[in-house]
């Protein structure tokens, strides 16, 4: 079963793509931010992380530069609404650190679960 981490400081956020995900029969833990998803990621490691960029304790572009240099092998999809700029631009940074995938919010439950499909795929 592919193992996904949901890490987004919004609870809505987190619960919503949680349901989604598992409605699909994913098996789905969440982190409201980069730290905790890390220590969750260290435990046992998940295929697919979801993270937004925006987050207080450890950001999502800081937390993609740690997935990627202790689990080169994770799929990481980077999600933003933006904050003091556009997140277009957020979403650009995080593709050059190593999200294989990137979102703007508000984005449609199918274009999150056609990410997740096609990465669980590889």
């Amino acid at each position: 079963m592919i193992r996904i981490l949901v890490v987004d400081d919004d609870f809505q956020m987190r619960e919503m793509l949680g349901v989604i995900l598992e409605r699909k029969g994913y098996d789905v833990k969440t982190a409201p931010d980069g730290k905790a998803a890390l220590q969750l990621q260290s435990k046992k490691p998940f295929d697919i992380v979801i993270t937004d960029i925006i987050m207080p304790e450890k950001e999502g572009l800081e937390t993609i530069s740690d997935l990627r240099r202790g689990y080169p092998q994770v799929k990481i999809i980077a999600i933003s609404g933006g904050g003091r700029y556009k997140p277009e631009g957020y979403l650009e940074l995080a593709s050059q650190l190593g999200a294989d995938r990137v979102l703007v919010k508000p984005f449609g439950s199918w274009e999150i679960l056609g990410a997740v499909r096609e990465l669980a795929a590889y």
